[in-house]
């Protein structure tokens, strides 16, 4: 009975040695990282009937599981972290020798009872590659949130114009429905005035055919729009109106070397070093040594023992997991190089899209839509007093129609830019919840 006492006093003691840093790590850890998200809910509900951009980027984040799910990866890895600064458990061994045998040995006269505690050593590193590697990953977990929520923002963003060119172009698609049926009017009168021949009323009216499909087109492609943006929002009800008071403005310069993607390519990199650092690790030597008591049935006396085992890397040094870390280190280099190239390649192709469209707005929002609605009114007049045909005056309100479709692309281009700008200016997330 005192041996057991006395190797339970040896458990409790390295138990406690062993435990102590391993607390330790967890307490710190609890420190690091966004706060905790567990038992939050997604939001459900309808939408504002009136939806601006910063609302629909709030009902994004609020909402989306794109989101939800990168939060919960950051409490996986942040489990994972606290759980790699423990150490390795100590191992109770309870042996009893020499009975229920023959001669001296016959029942328990010659009973040998011993009971020790052997402890697993870490020399070899294993405990800190696997912080390491456990800290890596806990920061990449959280670039990954960053860039679902950015991901998410840009698409936001893009839908969110898309949506407000679809409203524009149905506004448009009225205005040339309206006037070209005030045009079938208009040649209709002239035609039984005997001023037109009856084919100029067919021409009118074959062009209010054609606005009229046009203008059913924009409805439908408005509606699509809307209900993409819902759904992108998490909702099957679309907003009934969008308000475009609150759109963002594109950072003047974005760093290449500081977007997400490429810091998320350094911290893989860095995984990759650390998994390195670790199969290393893995083909040292961890030594376990033993401690313990003997109890002599026969002569009631007890001894000490101590024991120490180390394996022998006769077959096995771990030399292939090695040599494939060392592969997946390289290749970790060469995708944070791509992942540069390519974020530098898609700023200067965003930053040049923005400054061709701005350059069309200059132009159009001018003297361009001024022109082409002067055009418009001219032509009416002229038309109206027969000094010119109802062909002329098709044309004028075809060029006007032409003319604002253009500027709504233009818009729609300058805002799908800056989403880009805006996607690879963002960084640990400050960026991607403005507007």
């Amino acid at each position: 009975m005192k041996s057991i006492v006395v190797a339970a006093s040896l458990v409790a003691l390295v138990a406690s040695a062993n435990s102590a840093p391993a607390a330790a790590q967890s307490a710190a850890t609890e420190l690091v990282g966004p706060p905790s998200s567990a038992g939050e809910a997604v939001r459900t509900g309808p939408l504002p009937a009136r939806l601006s951009l910063a609302q629909a980027m709030e009902e994004a984040d609020a909402r989306s599981p794109r989101v939800v799910a990168a939060e919960a990866e950051v409490e996986a890895a942040r489990g994972r972290q606290r759980q790699a600064g423990y150490r390795y458990n100590p191992t109770l061994n309870v042996d009893v020798e020499n009975f229920a045998g023959t001669g001296p040995y016959s029942g328990l006269n010659g009973l040998e009872t011993t009971v020790s505690v052997n402890q697993r050593v870490d020399i070899g590193g294993r405990r800190r590659a696997r912080m390491t590697l456990a800290d890596a990953e806990f920061l990449a977990a959280k670039y990954r949130l960053e860039i679902a929520r950015a991901d998410l923002a840009l698409d936001v963003r893009n839908q969110f114009a898309t949506a407000l060119a679809a409203r524009d172009s149905l506004a448009l698609a009225r205005e040339n429905e309206a006037r070209a049926r005030e045009l079938v009017r208009v040649a209709q009168a002239m035609v039984d005035t005997g001023n037109e021949p009856p084919l100029r009323a067919f021409r009118a009216n074959a062009a209010l055919v054609q606005a009229t499909a046009e203008l059913r087109t924009a409805e439908a492609e408005e509606r699509t729009a809307r209900r993409s943006l819902a759904a992108l929002l998490g909702s099957s009800v679309p907003p009934a109106e969008l308000m475009e008071g609150d759109m963002w403005v594109a950072p003047e310069t974005v760093d290449s070397l500081a977007t997400l993607d490429v810091r998320l390519a350094e911290t893989e990199k860095l995984i990759a070093e650390a998994r390195l650092q670790g199969q290393r690790a893995d083909g040292r030597l961890d030594p376990s040594v033993g401690f313990g008591v003997r109890q002599l049935r026969d002569t009631g006396d007890r001894a000490l023992i101590a024991n120490v085992s180390v394996p022998l890397p006769v077959f096995d040094r771990n030399r292939g997991n090695i040599s494939a870390a060392k592969s997946d280190v390289a290749a970790a280099i060469a995708r944070r190089e791509n992942a540069v190239v390519n974020a530098q390649a898609e700023i200067a192709n965003a930053q040049a899209e923005l400054e061709a469209a701005e350059a069309r707005l200059a132009a159009l929002e001018g003297s361009g839509i001024e022109q082409a609605r002067e055009g418009v009114r001219l032509a009416e007049l002229s038309y109206r007093a027969g000094k010119s045909s109802l062909v002329e005056y098709i044309d004028a309100q075809q060029a006007y129609a032409a003319t604002q479709a253009e500027l709504i692309a233009a818009r729609q281009a300058r805002a799908e830019a800056r989403a880009i700008l805006s996607r690879q200016a963002a960084a640990d997330g400050d960026a991607d919840h403005q507007p």
